[in-house]
């Protein structure tokens, strides 16, 4: 174990990532995870395991926290997924109090048997009408949604042309689905169209799915809706679009890229979670087809072997359909893409790359991944919850920070959060440099036993 600085710190929890444990070998199904376990464990005493928090209180703009290891900090949050602020709206608690009054907190049952409510029943048809789509089918989570659908439409020997960057849910869905999974470039219409050609060139006999999403989470950007859909037509393929992170909160009436692209009730498929907008757990699929929509119900089977989503959670999401659709809603965008474009703007004026279009999720560039934790280990202090995204979850030196951006953050709070990103930055500065040089004399004292022997 190499130690810089002069307090000592393990060069070990700046380096390596959880790719390296991802594929843990030997015999012994619990002795293999004990390198991991080590890595994580030595991170998390210095203050630099980033995940794993936990709220003190409600989740809004100011709230209280705790880190993996247990130590509690406040600040200004943004690491939340909230973002019309719903969560803690005085009419979304009335909702939920009303249904537990009326049902308990439980749906007791499968969605399959007998766990439907009159509101998980509302809620289906509001989605429909939201979306402009016929049949709605609901799952206990957004991720059981994305997996549920893919494996439930997807056999064998058909095919999955899906986009490179596309959420794990849609990802493991395939894995699990198919062997012919074809990753296409990020938002590359052209090598969609490659691996489309080369596909119905040897196999007219199996379906394909093509994946994207309305909203790509990490980098903020968005596909062409029509031209993927048109694309799926021409060579007889269907088209699941995933709008978790856009529907509700982008667009003047709130229907996100989908309706911004005047694609809605065009799409073959449209997938999405209620966790970032509507205030609750839960997914859904919606669909034109019946026969489409029957059978996910039955052999979707994250949804059909899944409790179906209590009366609570259905009442909360209905509530929320209905103040998405309101004037207060559109207010609610409003002041979202306001607080989004004045803290872009102030994030570029510190020096770092914020990509992608304006959104809810607003990523912040810091690059190098050493860098990246050493500021994130000193925002707890100085009073910032955010969270570092860093490999393989982003490209190996695009560690980043995700803030994710509420309508009710005010612009003191995003003020805040700038002047302390600045000051962690300042701070680390030199540490930076000593962690550098450190490596480098750690790397020249590895590589000198193989010199001698040459």
């Amino acid at each position: 174990m190499h130690e810089f600085g002069d307090k000592p710190v393990p060069l070990e929890t700046l380096t390596g990532s959880l790719r390296e444990y991802r594929e843990p070998h030997g015999t012994d199904l619990f002795q293999r995870v004990e390198g991991f376990y080590q890595w994580q464990d030595l991170r998390r005493a210095h203050g630099f395991w980033p995940y794993s928090k936990s709220t003190e209180e409600a989740p809004r703009t100011v709230c209280a926290a705790k880190d993996d290891a247990g130590r509690t900090f406040k600040g200004v949050n943004f690491a939340s997924q909230d973002y019309l602020s719903l969560a803690s709206h005085p009419a979304i608690k009335e909702a939920a109090k009303a249904a537990v009054d009326e049902y308990g907190v439980h749906s007791s049952g499968s969605a399959a048997f007998m766990g439907n409510t009159r509101y998980s029943l509302e809620l289906q048809r509001t989605i429909s009408q939201f979306l402009q789509m016929e049949h709605t089918v609901l799952y206990p989570t957004g991720w059981a949604a994305g997996y549920g659908v893919i494996r439930g439409l997807i056999r064998p020997d058909d095919h999955v042309v899906i986009d490179g960057l596309a959420h794990n849910c849609l990802q493991d869905g395939a894995i699990a689905a198919t062997r012919n999974i074809h990753l296409h470039g990020h938002l590359n219409l052209q090598s969609v169209r490659r691996h489309l050609n080369r596909i119905r060139s040897r196999d007219k006999e199996n379906g394909i799915l093509i994946i994207t999403e309305g909203l790509f989470s990490m980098d903020s950007d968005t596909p062409d809706i029509a031209a993927m859909q048109d694309l799926a037509r021409e060579y007889d393929a269907k088209l699941l679009v995933d709008v978790a992170h856009d529907l509700g909160n982008i667009g003047e009436d709130g229907r996100g890229h989908v309706g911004l692209q005047r694609m809605l009730g065009k799409v073959d498929i449209v997938m999405g979670s209620f966790s970032k907008t509507f205030a609750s757990n839960g997914g859904f699929v919606a669909c034109h087809s019946p026969a489409v929509k029957e059978y996910l119900r039955y052999f979707g089977s994250t949804g059909t072997f899944s409790n179906a989503l209590s009366p609570v959670q259905s009442a909360i999401v209905v509530k929320a359909f209905e103040i998405v659709q309101s004037e207060e809603g559109r207010d609610l965008r409003a002041s979202l893409m306001k607080n989004v474009l004045y803290l872009r703007g102030q994030l570029a004026s510190l020096g770092l790359e914020v990509i992608g279009n304006p959104s809810a999720i607003v990523s912040a560039k810091v690059g190098d991944e050493a860098l990246a934790r050493m500021v994130s280990q000193k925002l707890p202090a100085l009073g910032v919850v955010a969270n570092l995204v860093e490999f393989p979850a982003v490209a190996k030196g695009s560690a980043r920070f995700r803030l994710q951006v509420m309508a009710k953050h005010t612009k003191q709070n995003i003020d805040d959060l700038i002047g302390r990103l600045y000051s962690a930055l300042d701070e680390v500065k030199d540490t930076y440099q000593a962690f550098r040089a450190a490596l480098s004399a750690a790397s020249a004292e590895a590589s000198e036993p193989s010199r001698r022997m040459a």
